[in-house]
């Protein structure tokens, strides 16, 4: 246990965030906007946790629905400088109407971004979408060519992913990060995966896990042993220190000692606290790899305004994740049952961060 709790200074810390995170959800001020605009994508990798493809069967949803939504329902109650839209998917650059959708996004006053794997991503589009209003890029890429081609299952997905990266850390005013999702196979490679980063001019690069959700449930060949868990985490606090990259670990869960060694803040799931999402359907939720019963309602029955201020109840008092290994844990006035994403639909917790460490 003394391995991964924290010290008493960072005890004092995480008490005094715990107070700040209380009156951020008493607030609940939206900042950030995913729109899940369609499940449809270009690869078919063995770590989706929504399980996307060529052929979803599932419909993009109409850009005038989510314009609806800006217009009707977000645009009266915020500033639109401090809200954040993100497109995600699905692969978000199968979308054709992209641009104008990113445009339209950019006339109402809203900052926009996406989360895209790069396969798609010609010089010519980019400079498209640049002139729409991007403002933000998340590009996947997760390892060598032969980690990252094995999952997301296409020869050619490395070499496109890197020329997007490359087209990205060159362009001035455009924020971006590469994110990797860690396998076991690449822990011990970490170090040789950040000079080739370096080499590219990378500035800010985000790592994640994999967790047992979608394809990944039953692949154990993309998931990492504690051990390497552990290694993970050294790696990005031994590179925070020597700097010339920005290396952060996601904001998946609790990690003990390692809080703020690892990330620039104490741990917090904003999902429905400063995060909402819409999904391809219309379902209203925090973040969009949220599973479907924690959903709080729907576009095209319900005003989504009127759901963001009155609902969300499991994402602002976690009361009901204390049990199973939660139950009796010391830690968890801090933890609050880690990410809402990290839930079965039962409420039980798939994957705790802490009892890894």
């Amino acid at each position: 246990m003394a391995r991964r709790s924290p010290g008493l200074r960072k005890r004092i810390g995480l008490d005094l965030f715990s107070k700040l995170y209380a009156a951020e959800v008493a607030e609940h001020e939206l900042r950030t906007l995913f729109w899940e605009c369609t499940l449809r994508c270009n690869l078919a990798c063995r770590h989706c946790g929504s399980d996307c493809r060529v052929d979803p069967g599932v419909a993009d949803m109409p850009l005038e629905d989510f314009l609806r939504v800006l217009d009707e329902e977000v645009t009266p109650h915020v500033d639109p400088r401090r809200v954040l839209v993100i497109f995600s998917g699905g692969e978000v650059l199968v979308r054709d109407d992209l641009e104008r959708a990113g445009a339209e996004v950019a006339r109402r006053g809203y900052p926009w971004g996406m989360v895209t794997n790069g396969l798609a991503l010609t010089p010519e589009r980019f400079r498209a979408l640049r002139d729409a209003g991007l403002r933000s890029v998340s590009v996947s890429f997760d390892g060598f060519p032969e980690v990252h081609n094995y999952i997301r299952r296409n020869p050619h997905s490395y070499d496109r992913a890197l020329d997007a990266i490359r087209l990205i850390v060159r362009e001035e005013g455009l924020a971006y990060d590469v994110i990797t999702c860690v396998t076991g196979a690449m822990v011990p490679r970490l170090e040789a995966f950040r000079e080739l980063l370096l080499a590219e001019g990378v500035k800010h690069w985000r790592l994640f896990s994999i967790f047992p959700v979608g394809r990944a449930k039953n692949d154990g060949t993309l998931r990492m042993s504690d051990a390497q868990f552990r290694d993970m985490l050294e790696f990005i606090r031994r590179s925070r220190r020597l700097g010339g990259i920005e290396v952060s670990y996601a904001c998946e869960g609790f990690l003990g000692r390692y809080e703020t060694e690892v990330r620039d803040h104490f741990y917090q799931c904003a999902a429905g606290v400063s995060v909402a999402s819409i999904r391809v359907d219309g379902a209203i939720s925090g973040c969009t790899s949220i599973r479907a019963n924690f959903h709080q309602g729907n576009i095209y029955r319900d005003r989504f305004w009127e759901v963001w201020q009155n609902r969300f109840g499991p994402f602002r008092d976690r009361e009901w994740a204390r049990k199973g290994e939660c139950a009796d844990c010391e830690m968890f006035r801090y933890c609050l049952g880690g990410g809402m994403h990290l839930h079965d639909d039962e409420g039980n917790l798939l994957y705790c961060h802490y009892h890894r460490l």
